[in-house]
């Protein structure tokens, strides 16, 4: 299965023998991952009770399902509308990732992935890049704001008329 992990053994279960990244089951006596700090296992987190009775457990993966999907649905009209577009989205995977392996495993590719771009960004030449992208962009945007002033001045390139 694809973690979307780079460690060659890290093993995704979801099952009542959940595994850890290492490959071990977590909380073994003994073993490395029960004195480690290791991911959540994967899998739903419904309460107990709920889990207990097969059909009160599809109705609750509906449920989450459902509002996941009202989540996201939402980031996504917000890509075009006004809102944190994004926020919304990634709240509706996490809402998923409560219930399902797959958003579990989507939402630790993406931290993943974040946290590398973010180790990136800190990168001294990235960053004098980036400042002298910026930089240049400024100089267009002023070069062309200053030549618009020059040949039309301070007034609109259309007429407005008292109404």
């Amino acid at each position: 299965m694809n973690t979307g992990s780079h460690d060659t053994g890290e093993v995704a279960v979801a099952a009542n023998g959940t595994k850890s990244e290492t490959g071990t089951e977590t909380g073994a006596p003994g073993s490395e991952a029960a004195e480690t700090a290791a991911p959540a296992p994967l899998g739903s987190r419904a309460p107990g009770f709920i889990k207990a009775r097969r059909t009160l457990h599809l109705g609750w993966q509906v449920g989450v399902f459902v509002i996941g999907l009202a989540v996201v649905v939402a980031g996504a009209a917000m890509l075009v509308l006004p809102g944190p577009g994004w926020v919304v989205i990634f709240g509706g995977m996490a809402i998923w990732a409560t219930e399902f392996v797959w958003a579990q495993l989507v939402l630790r590719w993406t931290k993943r992935k974040v946290t590398e771009a973010a180790q990136r960004a800190l990168d001294p030449k990235v960053r004098r890049r980036n400042i002298i992208l910026t930089a240049t962009g400024l100089v267009i945007v002023a070069a062309v704001v200053g030549i618009y002033l020059w040949k039309f001045g301070l007034q609109m390139p259309w007429k407005i008329e008292n109404q």
